[in-house]
């Protein structure tokens, strides 16, 4: 295994190579506004990875296709609002708090950890008889008297020849109490137009609940409202993604999963050319999983799945409810999501277990 330590004087203001291998290379750069960004390129996906800020992966693609959303700005920028920054394929939300604080919070919109600044960053490197390996690892200490002392260390990792990546979240409580925490990861990938959405749950407004509460940093149109007691009644109407339904500025499901023999539940966004957008995580880890989609004329995106610990409603609001998980002095929790594109026969067999696991087979 190879390991290199990441450093802020890797990174310059023109593309530089720092690894290469068979089926696999590694490149840094600076951008202007002095963010550093991680090229990974294998046989049939490129990822882009925020080292310092967040671990956000950034932008994906594969076989040369964007599989990220489309939001109001190309590049990440050097801001502390996620909102003016709202791009990334993939980022962490959390630990102080998740989504838009409520009344009686001063968590900012999904917590600190979406732009956090890195203590540390690495690469590990492995060959092996699938091909080349490659985990991106980091470091982020966070301490606010009264209130936590904690040490986040999420990863990426990668095999070469794969469609697919494994995300990975890991927090230590450093305190000699108790921890309470909220997390939730962002997955964000480009909506298809008639695209289908497929997932181990019950199709019913039991298991598939939309918000109907609208978040006080959200403006609306009319007939949006309309629209979400639509869906309140028959879930069932978001699953084809037809070109004429607008979700703007945004329609969140919060829906139980169904999890399989290893523990995973699984979303897809079927591709009207059999392809297929895919994340599996873990309801055992992350009880709740919302789905977020927004496609306006300014940014187009579905979050298939958000596996999270609370619901959204803010800390104090989840706390009172019981819905904040706490962490024991020293211990450590973590959670896995694997997400990425399948080709038509993985969707099919994807497809037959998902429709299984839900009783619709």
């Amino acid at each position: 295994m190879i390991r290199i330590e990441l450093d802020h004087e890797m990174f310059h203001r023109h593309r530089s190579v720092l690894l290469t291998a068979t089926d696999m290379s590694i490149t840094t750069i600076r951008l202007p506004n002095r963010i550093a960004v991680l090229r990974i390129e294998t046989p049939r996906m490129v990822l882009e990875i925020l080292p310092f800020r967040g671990q956000q992966v950034w932008q994906a693609w594969v076989d040369g296709a964007p599989i990220g959303m489309r939001g109001m700005v190309d590049t990440p920028r050097a801001t502390e609002s996620i909102l003016e920054t709202l791009g990334a394929f993939v980022y962490h939300c959390g630990l102080l708090g998740i989504a838009a604080p409520g009344p009686e919070d001063d968590h900012p919109l999904h917590g600190e950890l979406p732009l956090a600044p890195m203590d540390a960053a690495w690469l590990e490197v492995t060959e092996s008889p699938q091909g080349t390996h490659l985990m991106v690892g980091g470091l982020f200490e966070f301490a606010k008297a009264f209130r936590a002392h904690y040490r986040w260390s999420p990863s990426v990792a990668i095999l070469a020849g794969q469609t697919t990546i494994e995300v990975t979240a890991r927090v230590q409580n450093l305190m000699a109490s108790p921890l309470p925490f909220m997390y939730l990861a962002h997955p964000n990938f480009l909506p298809v137009d008639d695209g289908q959405l497929v997932y181990s749950a019950v199709y019913s407004s039991d298991h598939v609940r939309v918000r109907t509460s609208i978040p006080a940093h959200l403006g609306t149109k009319p007939g949006y409202k309309e629209q979400l007691e639509s869906f309140r009644i028959h879930p069932e109407l978001h699953h084809r993604l037809s070109s004429g339904i607008a979700f703007d500025p945004e329609v969140v499901f919060e829906i139980d999963y169904l999890a399989d023999s290893e523990g995973f539940a699984h979303s897809m966004q079927l591709h009207p050319d059999g392809k297929a957008d895919w994340i599996a995580h873990r309801p055992s880890d992350c009880p709740v999983a919302v789905r977020w989609l927004s496609r306006t004329p300014e940014q187009d995106c579905i979050a298939l799945a958000e596996p999270a610990t609370s619901g959204l409603t803010g800390y104090t609001a989840e706390r009172g409810l019981g819905h904040v998980p706490e962490l024991a002095p020293g211990a450590t929790w973590q959670t896995t999501i694997r997400l990425g594109r399948l080709n038509p026969e993985e969707g099919v067999a994807m497809r037959r277990k998902i429709d299984t696991l839900a009783g619709r087979a």
